[in-house]
């Protein structure tokens, strides 16, 4: 089963408006592969706040390509594929929201979220948040930068996959009764 992690940094507030994506391949017990692409957003409107948390800004996107091509990079390997996110109520919706705004069709996938993967298998811990997983489990990357934070959300998957004792992230799911 192939896993891909994916994290989104957005310009601004509207969920349609990616500015980087990062993508970390998950290869039974290892990330194989990490990759990090600028996004040019349709309206190429950022808000201060976006840009005061991953540092992107209007300048460095105004070569990169748009979410279509972007993404299209990636197309085949998200076939088949088991997409794993920190808080992938977020990172759905930014790319649901983008898909809509090129009048894209939704890749077919299934998704699973390691903030409620790491909620169901670490019952007490004060914080779920990616940085403070990746602390306590002794990850080092830098925050909102969308390859990292990828690369992170599949270290803490694979790491949530040892503490229970399954062979694969895609074996999580069963083991906390998630499905």
């Amino acid at each position: 089963m192939k896993v891909i992690a994916i994290d989104f940094e957005t310009a601004n507030e509207e969920r349609g408006s990616p500015c980087s994506v990062g993508l970390a391949w998950i290869d039974g017990a290892e990330i194989t592969r990490v990759e990090g692409r600028l996004i040019r957003p349709k309206d190429m409107r950022f808000s201060g706040w976006n840009v005061s948390i991953h540092g992107i800004r209007p300048e460095d996107v105004e070569n990169a390509p748009e979410f279509p091509a972007v993404m299209d990079e990636f197309r085949y390997d998200f076939c088949s594929s088991v997409i794993i996110a920190h808080n992938a109520a977020f990172d759905m919706s930014v790319w649901r929201a983008t898909l809509d705004k090129y009048n894209l069709s939704y890749p077919s996938f299934e998704y699973l979220c390691t903030l409620q993967m790491a909620r169901k298998t670490w019952l007490n811990l004060s914080s779920y948040k990616l940085s403070d997983l990746s602390k306590n489990l002794g990850i080092a990357f830098r925050h909102h930068d969308a390859a990292e934070d990828a690369s992170a959300c599949g270290q803490v998957a694979l790491a949530i996959a040892k503490h229970l004792g399954v062979t694969g992230v895609g074996d999580i799911p069963q083991r906390i009764e998630m499905i």
